[in-house]
Formats: C-alpha cells, structure tokens, sequence
C-alpha cells in the first residue's frame, strides 16, 4: 500500500510538473507574440511618420479662400484653361493623384522647392513644393538661386507663414489653383495652391 501511494504521488508530480511546463511555454510564447505585434505595430508607426516627413505636406490647408498674392499674372496661353478639367498626376497629399481637378485659376512663375522650419514650432519640413516667386518676401529676381535663405509670405500650412525657408530648387512654370474631389473619399477641395502643370494630364473624354 505504501508503495502504491508513493507511486500514486511520484506519477501526479510528473503531471503538475507537465501542467506547469506547459502553462510557463504558453506564457513565453504569449509574451513573444505579444511583443513581435507591438514591433511590427511600432515599425509601421515609424514608415508612416517617415512618409509624412519625407513629403513635407503634412498639415497642410486643402482649401483656400482662392486669393493671389500681389503681382502673380495670369498665363498667358496655358495648357489648361481656367474652367477645364485634367488629372492629378502628384500625390501632394492622401487622395489628390488619379483624382479629376477643375482649374479655376493658371498663372506663370516660377515654382520653387523649399525647406523650413516652422513659426509654430513644428518640426522642420523638407522639400516642400510649391511655393511661388510672389510668396516670397523682397525676394530677388527669379529664378532665386537654390540654396538661397528666403521668407515665406504663403500660409499653404500651420507655421509656414514668416517661417525662414531654403530654396532647394526651382522652375519657372504655369502654376494651377485647383479644385477636386479626393479619391479616398474626403471632401472636395476648393482652390488648392499649388500644382504646376507637369503634374497634371489631359482628361480623356
């Protein structure tokens, strides 16, 4: 009997020992996949945030009262005319390429690239685009040669307004205010500043 009972105990341990194996497995393999969806959420944080600082358009104004700045002239001949219609061919913000934009007004400038760090305190932005020669405060003769310190007078985002920029680059162009309807579903955007006219195409009928 007594060594039916020491038997009985030695066979119930080895079963408690299993459990508690299998419970302490269980846990770790938890943990372990609890932590590799906390990284891979992370890093999916961190492309993201990359994307939005690599285009330099985050928190940017969609829509705008469709004023000019002073001294912007109207395009002479340009490829679309005001009241027209062509595609989105840059991707400025979420659901502006492939979209259909009415051109509501087309004027000749020259366009430039900038970085610069925001009035607000923001973080610095790269390789904005657009900003024009009539956006930049006593600004010399266009072209401004690239690498050339400048004053925004354009509010296209929170902070851009007196913020000082560098010229990245430039081209002298048509520029376009726009309106269209995004193509992820948000609402229609009304004058939008600025597109030049390489980044859009004809409309097929």
């Amino acid at each position: 009997m007594k060594k039916y009972l020491l038997t009985a105990s030695a066979a119930l341990a080895l079963v408690l020992a299993g459990c508690a194996s299998e419970g302490e497995e269980q846990e770790k393999n938890g943990v372990e996949e609890t932590r590799g969806a906390d990284q891979n959420t992370a890093a999916d944080e961190n492309q993201d945030a990359g994307e939005q600082e690599e285009s330099g358009h985050e928190g940017m104004e969609h829509s705008s009262d469709g004023s000019i700045p002073d001294g912007l002239q109207e395009a002479a001949d340009p490829k679309y005319p005001v009241g027209s219609e062509a595609i989105i061919e840059t991707d400025h913000m979420p659901g502006m390429k492939g979209a259909t934009a009415t051109i509501v007004g087309a004027y000749g400038t020259t366009a430039y690239v900038i970085t610069y760090e925001p009035t607000d305190g923001g973080a610095k932005v790269e390789n904005h685009k657009w900003v024009i020669q009539e956006e930049l405060e006593d600004a010399p003769e266009a072209p401004v040669e690239d690498g050339t310190e400048v004053t925004v007078l354009a509010d296209h985002m929170k902070g851009m307004k007196g913020a000082e920029a560098v010229i990245e680059t430039s081209k002298e162009t048509t520029v376009y205010m726009i309106d269209y309807m995004p193509t992820d579903g948000g609402d229609e955007v009304k004058n939008h500043k600025w597109v030049t006219e390489d980044e859009l195409s004809a409309k097929e009928d």
